[in-house]
This record gives structure tokens, C-alpha cells and sequence, in this order.
């Protein structure tokens, strides 16, 4: 088992960044010259959620949902400076440096090129973005790091439940409007769809294969299986994404480079202050990684059905809830290889 998935997650490391952005520019074109594919794609959604997204997501995840084990999910509670961690850098830092970041660049650094009514709608969206903590992807960058699977699970749970109360809250303050809601049927089927369905489900497949042929089966046998199905949901994921989305991204070329320079600036900002209070902490790196990896990365969902809901389909708020997605990808792999790169800053897990 080891050779085997040593070399394939090796494989994927070094070259998931060019698929990735094979993946993006598929997407784009699909959209663009093949529109019927995504448009009956697009048919099937609930509460503002896309299904094939969610089967895609279900097959990035459900891989290390079946790793958790629950007897390790007590054990969390001994380690809890990991969720403190996850929760200080989510709620108390990572909303206030997006508004302050983008506000920078949309009315001062960018002022030049961007009209004070157009700021005001891409500072919107970067509010958004900055108040909804990842959900779904930050699995596939657990994965990448090797983190602690129940552990991931219990910090992306407890985001989950910060976020149904907190949210709106935020939003509302950073944006200084008064009647702001939010599809309240879209946040919780994403948390059932993303969280509570792939996590039963890798559970209650890890029980029923372990009792019928053992632990030593699963673990050698059984997960290997599965080593790729990450990575492919992922790039299959991309390609859906944007191909949803081609038209839009085609027709903003200059404003996408300028809404870009301030998410990346948050998203690697956020990532550090995470990773160094990991650091300081003395957090094992299974632990550590996640935690700056949750905060870097946004529940991209969340933010473009809030904006579509708020502000309609074609509004400038929507434009900067999509270039999220577009340049998170990329930026988090660069992070994934530092984390990687950087394991010797933390101490080594101990078993028992």
C-alpha cells in the first residue's frame, strides 16, 4: 500500500497544478462554445445548489470521510487549541482583513480604474467571500497535507454551526446596509450536502467493511482503492465550475486582474496567520495545516448563491464571488506545497 500511494499522491503534487489550469480553461471554453452542456447541467439544483457539484464534491471527500474514525474524534477534545485556532482566525480576523484589504485596493490603490459605485459592488462581494470560511475543498487540501481526517472533520463542523449564526451578522456589518438576509435553505443543504451526508456515509461504509473483513483489509485493500478519486473530483469539479461560469469570466478580463490582487493578498495573509499561530502553539502539523488551510480558503458556494440572491445573476458583486474560485485553486496548492515543505516546523505526532 505505501509504495503504491507514496508515488501516486507524488505524481499528483507535481503535476495538479497543470491539470488544474487545463481544467479552468476547459471549463471557460466549454461554456463559451458548448453553452447546452452547462445549461442542462444547471437544470438540476436545489435551494440555488448545484447537484452534480454536490456528486462531484461527494467524490473528492468521501475518500477521507471513510478515514475518520469516531473513537479519534474524542480525542480531539485533548488537542483544542487547533479549534481555537480555527475559530479566532474564521470569525475574529479573517472578515475585518478582507473588508480592510479591499478596500485598499478597490478605493485607493485601484481608484484610477475602478468607479466608486463599481467599488462599492466588488468590496461587497469580497465580503462575501471573506465571511464564509471553506466547507467542502479545504478536505481536498487536508488530504494534501496528510491531516488529521477527524480531526478536519470537527473543525469544518464547528465552522458550520459558527456560521448559521454569525454570517449575517458580519455581513451586515461590514457592508453597513440594514435587511441583509441570506438564502438560509442554501447554507444548510450545503452544510447536509458538503458535511453531514459524505461524513455518514464514509462512516457507515468504514463500519460495515471493517466488520465484514477486518481492519487489515480496509486499510491495505480497501482505501487504496480510492487513492485518485480525490484529485479527479476536484479537476472534475473545475471543469463544471467554470464552465457555469466561461461567459462571465471572458467578458471581464481587466477587473478580473484587479478584483484577483486583493483575494490572493487575503488568502495567503490569513494562511500564515494560521500557520504561525500553529506554530506558536506547538501544534502537530496534521493539526496546524488545516487550520491555516480553512481560514485561507472560502466557502465559495455560500458566497456566490448569496450574491446571486442579493444582488441577481448578473450583478458585479457575482463577478468577484467567481474570481474567488478562480484564482483560490491555484493559490491553495502553492500553500499546499509550503505546508508540505515546512512539517519540520512542527513537532511529531505521538501515538497513543
Amino acid at each position: 500500500m505505501k509504495p503504491n500511494e507514496k508515488s501516486g499522491i507524488s505524481f499528483f503534487e507535481k503535476h495538479l497544478t497543470e491539470w488544474v489550469v487545463l481544467c479552468m480553461i476547459a471549463g471557460v471554453l466549454i461554456g463559451k462554445y458548448l453553452p447546452g452542456i452547462p445549461d442542462f447541467l444547471g437544470r438540476f439544483e436545489y435551494a440555488k445548489v448545484s447537484i452534480p457539484i454536490a456528486v462531484l464534491i461527494w467524490l473528492m471527500i468521501y475518500p477521507m470521510m471513510m478515514k475518520v474514525d469516531f473513537t479519534s474524534i474524542k480525542n480531539v477534545r485533548k488537542e483544542p487549541a487547533g479549534l481555537y485556532v480555527t475559530w479566532v482566525v474564521n470569525w475574529l480576523i479573517k472578515p475585518f482583513t478582507m473588508f480592510g484589504i479591499a478596500v485598499l485596493f478597490f478605493f485607493v490603490i485601484f481608484k484610477a480604474l475602478i468607479p466608486p459605485a463599481l467599488a462599492r459592488d466588488y468590496l461587497a462581494g469580497a465580503v462575501l467571500l471573506g465571511a464564509a470560511p471553506c466547507t467542502a475543498m479545504v478536505f481536498v487540501w487536508s488530504h494534501l497535507t496528510r491531516g488529521n481526517p477527524a480531526y478536519t472533520v470537527v473543525q469544518v463542523a464547528t465552522n458550520d454551526l459558527i456560521i448559521l449564526v454569525a454570517f449575517t451578522p458580519i455581513v451586515v456589518l461590514l457592508l453597513g446596509v440594514g435587511g441583509v438576509s441570506i438564502p438560509w435553505d442554501t447554507l444548510l443543504v450545503s452544510v447536509v450536502l458538503f458535511v453531514v451526508i459524505p461524513l455518514a456515509g464514509g462512516i457507515l461504509t468504514r463500519s460495515a467493511v471493517i466488520k465484514r473483513k477486518g481492519a487489515d483489509y480496509f486499510h491495505q485493500s480497501f482505501i487504496p482503492k480510492f487513492n485518485h478519486s480525490t484529485i479527479v473530483g476536484l479537476l472534475l469539479t473545475l471543469v463544471l465550475i467554470f464552465s457555469f461560469q466561461g461567459e462571465i469570466i471572458l467578458g471581464n478580463p481587466l477587473h478580473i486582474l484587479l478584483i484577483a490582487v486583493p483575494l490572493i493578498i487575503q488568502t495567503f495573509l490569513i494562511f500564515f496567520v494560521a500557520y504561525w499561530a500553529g506554530k506558536k502553539l506547538r501544534l502537530c502539523h496534521d493539526v496546524a495545516a488545516p487550520a491555516g488551510l480553512i481560514g485561507a480558503s472560502n466557502f465559495f458556494e455560500l458566497a456566490v448563491a448569496v450574491a446571486i440572491t442579493l444582488f441577481g445573476a448578473s450583478s458585479p458583486v457575482v463577478l468577484v464571488t467567481i474570481v474567488g474560485v478562480l484564482v483560490e485553486v491555484p493559490v491553495m496548492l502553492a500553500l499546499v506545497r509550503f505546508a508540505n515543505r515546512t512539517k519540520h516546523w512542527f513537532p511529531a505526532r505521538r501515538n497513543g
